[in-house]
């Protein structure tokens, strides 16, 4: 996989970003093999390599391997971040991964881009990750309305949810509320594997 990127590019784009010594923050994505394999095992607990080719869209894609990959495997990709980080923008520009501009706020609906298959969001920080107003209920309760409307028929939604202060990815609350919209949760994924169902018809289905 990683023979498939041109490597002379991006060594330039590693001189040009790299710092010295183990990285916490934005320059650990320069792992160039950590990150492929990463999202390796990421296409592979979806399924993207198995199965027809989808419409996906990534959220907050970052520097875009998980779209580059599944776009070999011949899926077509979109992804959707900020653009305050001229090293991601450098690497998926090499990668070939498109990408829309936006930063996704809570009750603030995203841009029409058609309907997906698959909507993944990894490592996600847009809800306001460890910030005193981190996303409840009521915040994410319109994200997935809004969500349901850029969903295929029977379209998937992978998220992944970094842990906040005190070792918690959601509380109780939150997870109550994902479980009755009808998501698998699994520690920090919350899947849902066939549209984004009301609460109400989730119930209705469960009688």
């Amino acid at each position: 996989m990683i023979e498939t990127i041109d490597r002379q590019g991006f060594e330039q784009i590693r001189k040009r970003y790299a710092v010295k010594g183990p990285s916490a923050d934005w320059p650990k994505f320069l792992d160039l093999e950590r990150w492929i394999n990463i999202n390796i095992r990421r296409i592979r607990e979806i399924e993207l390599d198995l199965g027809r080719p989808k419409r996906v869209l990534d959220l907050g894609c970052g520097a875009g391997y998980f779209l580059y990959i599944a776009q070999l495997l011949g899926h077509e990709g979109l992804g959707l971040d900020l653009d305050q980080l001229p090293m991601f923008r450098d690497i998926t520009r090499l990668l070939g991964v498109r990408r829309v501009i936006r930063t996704i706020k809570a009750f603030d609906p995203l841009p029409d881009l058609g309907k997906f298959d698959l909507i993944t969001a990894f490592l996600i920080c847009f809800n306001r990750h460890k910030q005193p107003d981190v996303w409840g209920v009521p915040e994410w309760e319109f994200f997935l309305d809004d969500l349901a409307k850029h969903l295929a028929p029977r379209g998937r939604v992978w998220l992944e949810l970094n842990q906040e202060y005190g070792g918690t990815f959601y509380t109780p609350e939150l997870k109550e509320f994902f479980q009755k919209r009808g998501a698998k949760i699994d520690r920090h994924k919350v899947i849902f594997n066939s549209g984004l169902p009301s609460p109400s018809s989730t119930s209705s289905v469960a009688r």
